[in-house]
């Protein structure tokens, strides 16, 4: 039990640091695809070196029941859902993160083991077709995360 307390602990921890290092920023997150193409038709097209490609980011968290998951993508999420759960986002990067990136995440939360103890949902992160993180099917109690770079 104690196990499972300190892991619950660790995992809200890594949750806290993820949403902390994403913080809200009004100019500078992550652009949406929708708000890229809008601003694209506007100006007859982008600006030389100013946008990224559109990248498809999907977050995947497995197992049965429901749990809590944070995710970190063009948005900051922390939402009870219904397993398994699936959450596709199309992000394009811009100015800065096109050299830096952006930390795409997803924090399952705990779901019922086969022993009956809690252990970390099972999750994976794809971009663009291809799997890009995992936590070893809920083997690792770290959060799935990629660094997403244009």
């Amino acid at each position: 039990m104690r196990k499972t307390a300190m892991l619950t602990i660790g995992l809200l921890a890594a949750a806290g640091l993820l949403t902390g290092c994403g913080g809200e920023q009004n100019d500078a997150g992550p652009a949406k695809a929708e708000d890229a193409s809008a601003s694209d038709s506007g100006a007859g097209g982008s600006s030389a070196g100013s946008e990224g490609v559109p990248h498809q980011v999907v977050f995947e968290v497995g197992g049965t029941g429901t749990a809590q998951v944070m995710g970190n993508g063009n948005s900051n999420h922390f939402e009870k859902v219904t397993l398994p759960w699936t959450k596709t986002e199309s992000m394009r990067l811009e100015g800065a993160e096109l050299q830096v990136g952006v930390t795409v995440a997803v924090v399952p939360g705990s779901v019922k083991g086969a022993a009956g103890t809690l252990k970390p949902a099972p999750c994976t992160i794809e971009v663009d077709g291809e799997q890009v993180a995992d936590n070893q099917g809920g083997k690792s109690a770290a959060p799935c995360a990629y660094k997403l770079k244009s």
